[in-house]
């Protein structure tokens, strides 16, 4: 079958023949139905060989973490009823047994470090092994090629949501969402479906503007500068959000969210853009606030997303691209010109 690999490192990823995988052992084989496309995606392929052997990543593995199919073959000791049926695949790697998983903290597990897409094989393929049952999410009658994103985007942002509501209560205010891309969007739709805040998105690109509002924003704004933060004042009243999420992650947008939390907000850091607090820490921070950062989802939010998109009260919007255009798709996710999330449709497998 062919697969989209990382073949090196530090060399760009690409098309190759590689042997179709068969399921071991209380693992299961998924015929992918859809894979979406993310950043960290491209991180990877510019990753050094030190600090990959330093996570335990393997080259050559092919890319992909989210991943939508149907099972199509079980190892020993799977119940061979799961064959045929429609699943969304757990983005994040675990193990199942440690402290962090046993209670329901996949995302903190000593093995998320290396997971299908990230140093082991992933879904850019027609088939992917899956580990455990434990990682697979029914999906009933959702689409699996709707369902792709939110293994990890959707789960994601779900997750912030739901940690910055637990820290200010389940009745927030005001709330302000960095970012209205991919992950951003998501958060909007969580906000909007688990709570009563006025939702706020700020992003410099009309389109996600634009995008936000329908999905639920109540206002929206295009720079995060002091204009910006007066504006935002003014129409909250002052004294700053009970919950800020930052999807981009630059000194500027970590600044900014920090500057118009609220004293006792949250705000919560899940974009990768690299940047720092570059201030001391007395004014700079909510006082008797909270500030948290994490990656990736656990198993609980994937299987909530997929099922508050079963119910419709989120949407999935995708953009559809075929095997052979997989490196165009990656091109237009990396300039900013996707309207949805983009997913990957394989080739079949033989």
């Amino acid at each position: 079958m062919r697969a989209f690999r990382i073949t090196d490192w530090e060399r760009p990823p690409r098309i190759v023949e590689v042997p179709e995988p068969s399921p071991g052992v209380g693992e299961v084989l998924v015929r992918v139905a859809a894979n979406g496309l993310c950043h960290s995606d491209a991180l990877m392929a510019r990753t050094s060989e030190a600090f990959g052997r330093a996570l335990g990543w393997q080259v050559p593995f092919t890319l992909g973490h989210e991943i939508a199919g149907w099972v199509a073959e079980v190892g020993a000791g799977v119940d061979s009823d799961l064959i045929g049926r429609p699943v969304a695949v757990v983005s994040p790697a675990s193990c199942g047994e440690c402290a962090a998983c046993r209670r329901g903290a996949e995302n903190a597990c000593v093995a998320s470090d290396v997971g299908r897409g990230f140093g082991a094989d992933g879904g850019l393929a027609p088939l992917v092994v899956v580990g455990a049952v434990r990682e697979l999410v029914p999906l009933g009658d959702l689409d699996p090629v709707v369902a792709a994103p939110l293994t990890d985007a959707g789960a994601t942002s779900l997750h912030a949501v739901r940690r910055a509501l637990g820290f200010v209560g389940s009745a927030p205010e005001h709330a302000v969402v960095i970012g209205a891309g991919g992950l951003g969007s998501f958060a909007v739709q969580f906000l909007r479906a688990l709570c009563d805040a006025q939702i706020v998105a700020v992003d410099p690109v009309r389109r996600r503007r634009d995008v936000a509002l329908d999905l639920g924003a109540h206002r929206v704004f295009d720079e995060v500068d002091g204009h910006t933060a007066a504006l935002l004042a003014e129409s909250i009243g002052g004294g700053g959000a009970d919950v800020v999420l930052d999807f981009v992650g630059t000194d500027t947008t970590i600044r900014w969210g920090t500057s118009v939390t609220r004293r006792g907000g949250a705000f919560g850091l899940v974009g990768a853009g690299g940047g720092t607090l570059r201030r001391p820490w007395f004014g700079a921070l909510p006082r008797d606030g909270v500030v948290f950062s994490f990656q990736g989802s656990d198993i609980a939010d994937v299987r909530d997303a997929v099922a508050l998109a079963a119910k419709g009260r989120i949407v999935s919007p995708v953009e559809r691209f075929a095997f052979d255009d997989v490196a165009t798709a990656y091109d237009r996710l990396e300039r900013g010109e996707l309207d949805g999330r983009a997913v990957v449709i394989p080739d079949g497998p033989g």
